[in-house]
């Protein structure tokens, strides 16, 4: 386990992390930073952890929405693929009978070329 020093609300937090996760750690105190200076900047002075736990459940619900969004759009590519495996579907039925009304008019044709030749 790696150590990593992260810092929020310009204090150092130590935490650990799965070696080689280091700058990912430390992206994710960044994002934490970012939304607890917002909300200092628009509520002003707030206890630390009143400020940690309103700048977690701003994350938090931005990962929500995110989720929710994702799900959605999970939802609309598989009624893509299902739209797509349909139509796919129609375009065998439709070569099937094209092919099946082709041979059928060839038959005729040679039918017909036999009785004139």
């Amino acid at each position: 386990m790696a150590q990593v020093i992260v810092q929020v609300n310009d204090r150092p937090y130590v935490m650990q992390c799965p070696d080689g996760e280091e700058e990912h750690l430390h992206e994710l105190a960044k994002l934490l930073d970012k939304e607890v200076l917002r909300i200092k900047s628009n509520v002003g002075a707030v206890g630390d952890i009143r400020l940690l736990v309103m700048a977690g459940l701003m994350v938090a619900d931005r990962l929500s929405e995110s989720v929710k969004r994702l799900e959605e759009l999970e939802d609309q590519l598989r009624v893509a693929r299902e739209a797509r495996n349909a139509t796919a579907q129609q375009a065998r039925e439709m070569e099937a009978k094209l092919t099946e009304r082709l041979e059928t008019a060839a038959q005729r044709l040679a039918g017909l070329a036999g009785k004139i030749g």
